[in-house]
């Protein structure tokens, strides 16, 4: 029974009640009361965002693990034969905590960082956290696409308007990318409901469609997924966005817009075109090895800190996609760990870059070196999400390459060795950019008078360091939550494999 039966309508909406107020707020202010506006945006939106948090702890503890159902599901009428539906399963109520828990970072990194149309960068970041978390809500298809597309629309603003230098193009490159792909997967959603004569992705899951259809379908959705994983050759857009964005637009885009292309290939490519899903799998391993290798060799060779910790994004998603295709309980485990875990470290790296970009107003790394000798406690801070990001035991960034690589080795040796050879190479180009920046002579003027880290900043990196601790000392906290939800999906796959051959080509 459902004792909270709108709690998940509550957590996608609460962001977009708050940004609807400041748009009031601001339309109908005075013009002397302006200012006022614009200068407690920031707490509205922080306020809505921990409100918004507080919903989705209150969800997880409602939520029952054991169950590896859909939960607090709220069904409402729509219009043509299509519903409103919103339910989570162990798979996604991780993610709806992941997306509540970054988004007041993210406003308390942008207070004093942002010094124009501050209200409206709140109101983009409050529309962009309800289509986020409506992404792993819906349970219509139709409805998980509206939310998956809407998301550009903020997020272009965040780059376009509020990035750097190149935001202009930045941002079109990245609407551009992700919109291509995501028509196909349109045309792709559009064949599922004529076939399957539903757009309830509960039906959806439970229907068996014909080999030759799931190759084209799959594909189709490939092309969306893949992209916003991003995953080789179609990363290209991401490190410019990236290095274009605002401190909090690189926290959002690394912490959850991508775990929605690993989300996609969960909640649609395995367990409904499992067959596909079997014959692709050698390709997905190979795209996956060559993203860990390349980009992590790519990393090593940047000289903007922003884009190094974007090609180490590109390479820790290789193992995400690894792990989903092993199709077996400890890969499909491990790449859940680490797109939360990823999702936690990679939002602390850009908020570790973004502290001495406030400062200095540069990420080129030689303009750095020494810092250790006047801010001592970020040094600490930067070091403990370093060694987090290179997979150290004892850190949560460990517990999901392990998993994954376990995972890729059941399903082929050669796959995990070559991925494990990333390993090697995350732990160069990471300490080589901790050596360079923390430790040395104190050589630029510049840094003489650089201050620590400030209240507000430890405040704001706390909740990662605990986090980051307690995820990888007792893993526990997560697999349980996942572990029914990815065994029931491991059994649809199962399934599925056994009710005809596997697909014997593209043709079908």
């Amino acid at each position: 029974m459902n004792d909270l039966p709108h709690i998940l309508s509550l957590i996608t909406f609460t962001p977009l009640i708050g940004a609807l107020l400041l748009l009031l707020f601001k339309s109908f202010a005075r013009a002397d009361d302006k200012a006022i506006v614009e200068k407690n945006a920031p707490v509205v939106a922080l306020v809505t965002s921990l409100f918004t948090l507080a919903l989705s702890i209150l969800a997880l503890v409602e939520f029952q693990p054991s169950d590896p159902s859909f939960q607090l599901v709220e069904e409402i009428s729509w219009f043509a034969g299509f519903n409103y539906r919103m339910g989570v399963d162990g798979i996604s109520i991780l993610l709806v905590v992941l997306t509540t828990f970054l988004m007041p970072l993210c406003f308390i990194a942008s207070m004093g960082a942002i010094k124009t149309r501050i209200t409206e960068y709140m109101i983009a970041f409050l529309v962009l956290e309800t289509l986020m978390i409506g992404v792993f809500c819906a349970l219509d298809i139709m409805l998980f696409y509206i939310f998956f597309e809407a998301g550009l629309i903020p997020m272009y603003l965040i780059i376009g308007v509020w990035g750097g230098a190149n935001r202009v193009y930045a941002a079109f490159k990245f609407f551009l990318y992700t919109l291509l792909g995501s028509v196909l997967m349109l045309i792709a959603v559009i064949t599922m409901i004529l076939v399957a004569g539903t757009s309830d992705i509960v039906t959806l899951l439970a229907y068996d469609f014909a080999p030759e259809l799931q190759t084209w379908l799959w594909l189709a959705f490939f092309a969306s997924f893949a992209v916003k994983m991003p995953m080789w050759p179609v990363h290209t857009w991401l490190p410019d966005a990236h290095v274009q964005a605002p401190t909090a637009g690189s926290v959002v885009l690394a912490g959850v817009l991508l775990k929605m292309g690993g989300y996609g290939f969960i909640r649609f490519s395995l367990p409904m075109f499992p067959l596909a899903s079997q014959y692709f799998a050698p390709l997905i391993f190979t795209l996956s090895v060559i993203a860990i290798i390349y980009t992590s060799l790519v990393a090593f060779r940047q000289t903007d800190m922003k884009k190094l910790i974007a090609y180490s994004s590109v390479a820790h998603m290789g193992f995400v996609t690894m792990g989903l295709f092993a199709m077996n309980l400890a890969g499909l485990q491990g790449a859940m760990f680490q797109m939360l875990s990823h999702g936690i470290i990679s939002g602390a790296l850009f908020l570790i870059v973004g502290v001495i970009y406030d400062r200095m107003h540069t990420r080129e790394i030689a303009e750095y070196g020494g810092l250790v000798q006047r801010m001592p406690i970020y040094a600490a801070i930067f070091m403990l999400f370093t060694m987090a990001n290179v997979g150290l035991p004892a850190t949560s960034g460990f517990i999901g390459e392990i998993l994954t690589l376990v995972g890729a080795f059941q399903a082929n040796t050669w796959v995990a060795f070559g991925a494990a050879t990333g390993v090697i190479l995350s732990a160069v180009y990471a300490l080589n950019l901790y050596r360079e920046v923390v430790y040395g002579e104190l050589t630029n003027p510049k840094l003489v008078a650089i201050t620590d880290v400030t209240r507000r900043e430890i405040v704001m990196f706390t909740p990662l360091v605990v986090a980051t601790l307690v995820f990888g000392i007792f893993p526990t906290l997560i697999t349980d939550i996942t572990g029914p939800s990815v065994e029931a999906l491991l059994e649809r796959i199962e399934a599925g494999l056994a009710l005809a051959a596997p697909v014997g080509g593209p043709i079908g």
